[in-house]
């Protein structure tokens, strides 16, 4: 699929009119990336739909037209973010725990093992009785079939899948349910009449999101609303782990506030900032924030037109529905490991050069939730924006491959990258991250706002829109 089919494609699933893609441009080829999967088309694709909601939602609020531009190779190297940020000239990119990675079980199949999270890790070596080295961690999984380890991981709390090949997965369950959905969807859940959106200096000036979302993809979509003008807060919960360097990439551009939803005052204080929401955006498994009050249809109750988006690792349909994931275990169970491998003649899973189904992901919510602004601006309504990994995955797929040389590529370096990064303030020092790369021509995508730690705002909306 080319890129500028893949961007239709996006466009058309989320309601655009096919007369705005002649207002976008793309630049640039595939290779992008050292993959025989089509990465470079996903960056660039996913990243265009979501200037061009941005721009037209300018538009719905009666600001000038805009041309929006994206060239694959900055697309490219968006999706590696984190792997290119630096603080004070040091690089920022320790992301993997020590016993994190691929091992192999006593029936020779191979599992990746999620432990970068402190729980996931304590959860791991707790449940398998064994140390925190390696070594101790593939002597125990020797007593293990690949199988039975997913399953016994998935109902302990762990995040642990098995490498399966292409056709392991279109016959499994989960492959067969999402096989049958769209690669996201704009649902309207609600009535509610149009809010009223005055012209303003950027597309989302005004616009106010709640980003209860960590590690990558929910992130990427907040980050790219803040990019376009939004007043994006960013909330997190007390002791509830993160990355370093995650939480300075993703956190550009945003306010970062904590409340604590396990208790009743940080339920209320919650409720009354969505109360003034316009996009609530949620990666928590399917039903566990439903189950503090905080359902799509709740919040729609509580806010009515607002936009709720919603992402999960597996999709909301199938067996693995209320599973925990990330995308490198989605990887990993879905075939392109497997593929990968194959295509480069090598044992064991083979990852792709970027987390992009997380980006893909992103951006994808990002398009979303700006698509069901301007539905909601025209038509009213409360809608729901739904995407998942998995779905994001499948997706991958169909946008065809590439040959087997491309692997020999090397992966650019951010010595090679200098005109598409940036260097800012920030709450952690001098930071340099990759810019933007879905380009509009009259208002440049910007963060107003440096990255900071954790909880370094009171839980509040700002007095006025950021300019």
């Amino acid at each position: 699929m080319t890129p500028a089919a893949a961007t239709a494609y996006i466009w058309q699933l989320g309601g655009g009119t096919l007369s705005s893609l002649d207002s976008v441009a793309l630049r640039g080829q595939e290779p992008a990336l050292p993959s025989t999967f089509a990465v470079g088309t996903m960056a660039q694709a996913t990243i265009a739909a979501s200037a061009l909601a941005a721009a037209e939602f300018a538009v719905a609020r009666r600001n000038g037209r805009q041309l929006a531009a994206v060239d694959m190779r900055h697309a490219a190297t968006e999706f590696r973010s984190e792997q290119l940020l630096s603080v004070e000239g040091q690089p920022e990119r320790r992301i993997w725990d020590k016993v994190a990675g691929v091992y192999q079980t006593g029936d020779g199949r191979y599992v990746r093992v999620h432990a970068n999270m402190p729980h996931h890790r304590a959860r791991t070596l707790a449940f398998l009785k064994a140390e925190y080295e390696r070594e101790s961690v593939a002597r125990k999984l020797q007593d293990w079939t690949g199988e039975a380890l997913e399953t016994a991981a998935a109902e302990n709390g762990m995040v642990i899948t098995m490498m399966r090949t292409p056709e392991e997965w279109r016959a499994h369950p989960q492959g067969q349910a999402l096989a049958t959905l769209p690669l996201f969807e704009i649902i309207r859940i609600g009535d509610a009449p149009p809010r009223q959106r005055l012209p303003s200096e950027r597309p989302l000036s005004g616009i106010r999101a709640l980003d209860l979302t960590r590690v990558i993809a929910g992130p990427v979509c907040g980050r790219t609303l803040a990019a376009h003008g939004a007043d994006v807060l960013s909330i997190t919960g007390p002791g509830i782990p993160d990355m370093p360097t995650l939480v300075m990439d993703g956190g550009r551009g945003k306010l970062r506030a904590e409340l604590d939803l396990a208790s009743e005052d940080g339920r209320a204080k919650l409720k009354a900032l969505a109360k003034s929401a316009d996009i609530f955006i949620q990666g928590y498994r399917p039903g566990a924030l439903a189950a503090k009050g905080f359902s799509p249809e709740a919040i729609a109750e509580i806010s009515p037109g607002i936009v709720v988006v919603s992402l999960s690792a597996w999709s909301h349909a199938g067996p693995w529905a209320g599973r925990r994931g990330f995308d490198s275990l989605v990887q990993n169970a879905n075939g392109l490991n497997a593929a990968e491998a194959a295509a480069a003649g090598v044992q064991g899973p083979k990852e792709l050069p970027c987390q992009a189904l997380d980006h893909g992901s992103g951006f994808l919510m990002a398009t979303g939730a700006m698509m069901a602004l301007k539905r909601q601006a025209e038509e009213g309504g409360s809608w729901l924006v739904r995407v998942s990994l998995a779905q994001t995955g499948e997706w991958l797929w169909k946008l065809g491959r590439l040959p087997a040389e491309t692997l020999a590529l090397p992966a650019p370096k951010a010595g090679d990258l200098g005109d598409l990064l940036e260097l800012s303030g920030s709450g952690f020092g001098a930071m340099t991250a990759v810019r933007h790369a879905g380009l509009l021509s009259e208002t440049a995508p910007r963060f107003t706002r440096p990255s900071m730690p954790l909880g370094s705002h009171a839980a509040e909306w700002p007095q006025s829109a950021v300019a």
